[in-house]
């Protein structure tokens, strides 16, 4: 087949651009999972982690609100300076989570916000040490105005500031949670993109499959015509050569050799009867000449029996059988069923010549001693069967050909043959034709 019509370069083509389809569609996919990736480490759990710092600290400023109200509650037994040690626990602790959220704090954020709230804490802690001082110099109402006027105030500012971080950071998770959202609507369409795009490649490939396979199959069944034709042609023309030589055989050789021994007769009628030698002589051309003549009768039945035209298909399978049986010793049973027909000359015709291989094969492969020939009239069909006792057949020497030639004439008839192994041993041969 011309490799130009063939479609492995096509399918290698197609399947490059569909693995490349894949590549690409995987780079880009991984790309995308890291993107989610990066996402969530750099924001949504940098966030959480600054939200709940910044919950600590706005915790730390509401137990100042508390220590400083306390403070300036008349009815509290303790005196101002008794609150430097929990203010001293509160302030390290808020130092503290101000250092950490300064590192947790996403990129994203004001830094100004945060400076603001750094510098506001040290300003309230500044403010916070006066008052001490004061109260510790016995300037008690002095120190409590500076609580009332001043750390109050910048303790609001500092509660208003951390919550205003908060709401940022709540803010800069949702753009987060919706960019994972969109990530992974552009995820789920992209694996639906790549679906949908390999189903079609899968089914183009089947259709052009599909075609060119309807076209190979086109093509080997014009070409199983062709040759059908080709072998009826042969066979036909085979049957013809082999019906001229047989007629030739029959008529000129055969009349020739009957002329001759009609002569050699009549001169032997008239040599002398003392020419003993010559009438010996004589009399030997004759036999040889009557033993060419029934070779040469024998050569154009086997080419071409005339009882197959003359008296059909069972009359010449009758004369046929016994010169079979006497030419190879090997003994003959033959048997016949059904309501006997007369059937195409076409058909009794590869009748016979499957009957002539199939015997032919049995005295030159099977080494078996019998065979047995049966012809089964059916209804609206004719079986011929030629079964052996031999070494069977996937055991002898190769007969190609002739099976092949079997084949062929059962397929000419809109028949069949099939090749089996016999019960008991052997080969069964099986011819079925139609009866009409």
């Amino acid at each position: 087949m011309d490799r130009g019509r063939t479609p492995t370069f096509r399918l290698l083509a197609g399947l490059a651009v569909t693995l490349s389809a894949v590549a690409v569609y995987s780079a880009y996919t991984v790309w995308q999972l890291r993107t989610l990736e990066s996402l969530q480490a750099a924001t949504i759990d940098r966030n959480r982690v600054d939200s709940l710092l910044l919950l600590r600290i706005q915790n730390n400023l509401n137990s100042v609100a508390l220590a400083l109200r306390d403070m300036l509650d008349q009815t509290e037994p303790y005196p101002l300076p008794a609150w430097r040690a929990p203010l001293q626990r509160i302030r390290t602790d808020l130092a503290d989570a101000l250092e950490r959220e300064a590192k947790f704090s996403p990129s994203t954020g004001s830094s100004e916000s945060r400076s603001y709230l750094s510098s506001s804490a040290a300003q309230l802690w500044d403010a916070m040490d006066r008052v001490f001082a004061l109260a510790e110099s016995g300037q008690t109402a002095k120190a409590s105005d500076t609580i009332r006027l001043s750390l109050q105030a910048r303790q609001q500012a500092l509660t208003t500031a951390v919550a205003r971080l908060l709401v940022q950071n709540n803010e800069s998770e949702e753009r987060a949670a919706e960019d994972t959202r969109t990530i992974y609507r552009r995820a789920e369409r992209n694996v639906y993109v790549f679906l949908a795009a390999v189903l079609i490649v899968v089914v183009l490939t089947s259709i052009y499959l599909m075609e060119y396979n309807r076209r190979l199959f086109e093509r080997v069944e014009s070409l199983s015509r062709r040759r059908s034709e080709l072998a009826q042609q042969m066979i036909s023309m085979q049957e013809n050569t082999f019906r001229s030589i047989s007629r030739e055989l029959h008529d000129e050789f055969g009349q020739i050799l009957t002329a001759i021994g009609a002569m050699l007769a009549r001169a032997e009628r008239r040599t002398p009867a003392e020419g003993g030698a010559d009438k010996s002589d004589l009399r030997e051309i004759q036999e040889v000449a009557q033993s060419a003549l029934e070779k040469v009768r024998s050569l154009s039945h086997a080419l071409h029996p005339t009882l197959l035209d003359d008296a059909g298909f069972e009359s010449a399978v009758d004369a046929y059988l016994p010169t079979f049986e006497k030419q190879t010793g090997i003994s003959v049973q033959y048997e016949k069923s059904g309501i006997s027909r007369e059937l195409d000359r076409g058909v009794t015709i590869h009748l016979y010549r499957v009957l002539q291989e199939a015997l032919n094969n049995v005295a030159r492969h099977s080494k078996s001693a019998t065979v047995r020939v049966r012809l089964n009239y059916l209804p609206v069909s004719v079986v011929l069967e030629v079964e052996d006792r031999g070494i069977g057949i996937g055991k002898g020497e190769s007969r190609g050909m002739g099976l092949v030639s079997m084949r062929e004439r059962a397929e000419l008839v809109n028949g069949s043959v099939e090749f089996l192994d016999a019960e008991g041993g052997g080969t069964l041969i099986r011819m079925t034709v139609p009866a009409g």
